[in-house]
């Protein structure tokens, strides 16, 4: 493969959670090329926005990564598992 030597390329299995009646994704990377946490890790998100660190899993299959991840996310709201926004300063100076 033609790639860049620090690029990271992975293949990814999603899977959705519905936790008190909302929806996340958990996306399984499998290591293709480049240095990760494992071969595999598993990283909830919202398409956009994905959780911190400490919530995603790894190991060395699919299946230990995503067991890894649900063991942490359990018991946790969705709000906890992604980063705090700041909201946006919304007043313009005069």
């Amino acid at each position: 493969m033609e790639l860049n030597i620090k690029d990271i390329l992975t293949r990814v299995t999603r899977y959705n959670l519905i936790r008190n009646g909302r929806m996340i994704y958990i996306d399984v990377h499998k290591k293709i090329q480049g240095n990760l946490a494992g071969d595999y890790i598993a990283v909830p998100n919202l398409v956009n926005i994905i959780a911190e660190s400490r919530h995603q899993g790894a190991g060395g299959t699919e299946e230990d990564a995503l067991s890894d991840c649900l063991k942490k996310i359990k018991g946790l709201d969705i709000e906890e598992l992604f980063p705090a926004v700041a909201p946006k300063n919304n007043n313009k100076n005069k």
